[in-house]
């Protein structure tokens, strides 16, 4: 499969370490430009190119960047790529820590469904609640008591359907946790977020989670703050 991978950091590297280790044909692209990505490339054969071109390569399009950095990527980003790729969102909302205060989420809008609207396109939200470290030397073969899950949101059964066989092929069981606005059971704070739970523990805490977003991962008039200190 062709994979187009937008973002080089923690899960975008990971992906494109272990999507091609896998024998998917991967292009993977970062904010700093192709030439930035050489020892990526090096390392994994996968081939360095432009934000515009890595959302025209693939069957499967992996948006990996930071919430705040949305709204930056060029405009009509997908107008060329084909209706039949399917887009995947696996960013996190971080108000204090990184991303600032995003008015449409704050009031209720879940982080993926603005994801969608901001890239005008459809996405399917996954890899969003595991460690970077965890997806790259966790996964175990399909069958292997206490496998890893990975919960997999979206509106489309088809485009989930591929993402979910492509979770297995990392080592990963897939649960379906159902709609694009279902999604708020995986953000940050839920019991399923980078816990590590098998298939079984990962529906037990989607049915757990709560609506409500806890203080802490709430913006504030002077958020993002840093880390050390955060808003």
């Amino acid at each position: 499969m062709k994979i187009g991978i937008i973002g080089a950091g923690q899960i975008g590297g990971t992906l494109t370490r272990r999507f091609t280790a896998l024998g998917h044909k991967v292009a993977v692209a970062n904010s700093r430009g192709p030439e930035t990505l050489a020892d990526l490339a090096a390392e994994t054969g996968a081939k360095p190119t432009s934000v515009e071109e890595a959302a025209k390569f693939g069957e499967v399009v992996v948006v990996t960047i930071p919430e705040k950095d949305i709204p930056d990527l060029p405009p009509n980003l997908f107008a060329a790529t084909p209706v039949s790729a399917v887009i995947v969102d696996t960013g996190n909302y971080y108000p204090r820590q990184r991303d600032g205060k995003i008015h449409a989420i704050e009031t209720g809008l879940t982080e993926s469904r603005w994801v969608a609207q901001q890239l005008n396109r459809p996405v399917v939200k996954a890899f969003n609640n595991i460690y970077a470290e965890h997806l790259l030397k966790l996964g175990k073969p399909k069958g292997t008591a206490g496998r890893i899950a990975l919960p997999v949101a979206g509106d489309d059964p088809a485009a989930k359907a591929i993402v979910l066989k492509l979770v297995d092929e990392l080592g990963f069981d897939g649960v379906d946790a159902g709609t694009l606005d279902d999604s708020w059971r995986q953000q940050p704070a839920t019991p399923v977020y980078c816990q590590d739970l098998d298939a079984e523990g990962v529906r037990h805490a989607l049915s757990k989670a709560s609506k409500e977003r806890k203080a802490e991962w709430r913006g504030t008039g002077s958020s993002p703050g840093t880390f050390e200190n955060p808003a």
